[in-house]
């Protein structure tokens, strides 16, 4: 009997990959066991899941850093995934380990993400804080949270074709693999330089996108920054600048090598002690210049902020303005706002903006006397 196009793709994967890669047919497999593919690998159908989800779709309309910019060419949460991806592809495949795996963890590593970039997640950890102080709000639990909570499988039919409102199967989650969920748990670093580190992937795969990550925000946040006028080229480390290059192209095609000649044949993936030190610079240098500058010194990201813990109080009070669910009213206080950080990490800034209108700003009135729409 012939074997199948997936059945192909694993044994090449595991007769090419590094011996260190992450093969599909030896995942730890899924928290609900399936049937496999006839044609697609484990990792492939975890990427397409992803590609198809609501929560991807929404990052277009996620601010990076920049918030509602009229030029068209500032990045986007969901830019800033397509070029994490690009870049761990890039590195994955020279060091022959699992492209798909790679790709499926970078393309899901930001859907947690709230609106507003930076500045969202600032407020909405401090908003959720105050309702329940041991929680808070961390970008990659919520990543993780969408794909085995919050979002539903298009292939998913039920049984008894139950259905929620919106036509959606009511089996919530992806049910993606153990690995791609490990990758997305551990993708970030905050504020940590490279070399000190802490809990991991699992995964070579995970270890690429986590680099990628960072080699990705800072070039094109450089790059957008200087396009804002927030800062210019000659505010950043001139040192670095002529080590790295002086275009973006340049400075990524630098990092990628590094990591690629620093991991080739190594059971492990990392930049070199001189690149690390770079890159660390210019992580510092952003979060100081930029990020913290663009939260805290920008009066629409200030705005942005109010707009998040206006709407979080505001259905914590009523909970039943979020989608009609009376029902979270007799939930306790932790519940309900677990519920309303889902509601808010999930929208969309203009959404978020729509919302904050709706809720807040009132109608004028008609020369009938009624009410506009």
């Amino acid at each position: 009997m012939p074997l199948t196009p997936r059945e192909r793709q694993e044994q090449w994967e595991l007769s090419y990959l590094a011996p260190w890669a992450a093969k599909a047919a030896l995942s730890r497999g899924r928290e609900k066991p399936e049937p496999p593919d006839p044609v697609r690998t484990a990792f492939q159908r975890d990427r397409d899941r992803i590609l198809h989800s609501k929560a991807f779709r929404r990052l277009k309309h996620k601010t990076q850093v920049f918030i509602d910019p009229e030029e068209d060419h500032y990045r986007t949460r969901l830019t800033h995934t397509l070029e994490v991806a690009q870049i761990a592809r890039t590195i994955a495949r020279a060091l022959r380990l699992n492209e798909d795996l790679t790709e499926a963890i970078a393309l899901a590593h930001d859907l947690g993400h709230p609106p507003f970039g930076h500045a969202g997640e600032e407020a909405l950890d401090a908003a959720y804080r105050e309702f329940v102080p041991d929680a808070g709000f961390r970008h990659y639990e919520q990543s993780l949270r969408v794909v085995e909570l919050l979002e539903y499988r298009t292939d998913f039919v039920p049984e008894d074709n139950t259905e929620n409102p919106d036509g959606t199967p009511k089996q919530p989650g992806l049910n993606l693999t153990w690995e791609v969920k490990d990758g997305i748990a551990r993708h970030s670093k905050g504020k940590a330089d490279l070399n000190q580190e802490t809990d991991l992937p699992t995964t070579l795969e995970g270890k690429v996108v986590r680099i990628a990550d960072r080699v990705a925000y800072i070039n094109h946040d450089i790059d957008d920054a200087i396009r804002a006028k927030v800062i210019t080229y000659a505010d950043l480390p001139q040192d670095i600048m002529k080590t790295l290059g002086r275009s973006y192209s340049q400075r990524i095609a630098r990092m990628v090598e590094d990591v690629v000649l620093t991991s080739c044949d190594r059971p492990d993936v990392t930049m070199s002690a001189a690149m690390s030190e770079c890159v660390d610079r210019l992580k510092d240098f952003m979060f100081e210049r930029v990020y913290w500058n663009a939260a805290r010194g920008n009066e629409d990201l200030r705005k942005a902020q109010h707009v998040i813990r206006a709407l979080f109080h505001l259905y914590m009070e009523q909970p039943e303005l979020m989608k009609g669910e009376t029902h979270l009213r007799e939930c306790s206080p932790a519940e309900r706002a677990q519920n309303v950080c889902d509601f808010i990490a999930g929208m969309t800034d203009r959404y978020a903006v729509s919302r904050f209108v709706a809720h807040f700003v009132p109608k004028p009135i008609r020369r009938d006397g009624m009410p506009t729409s």
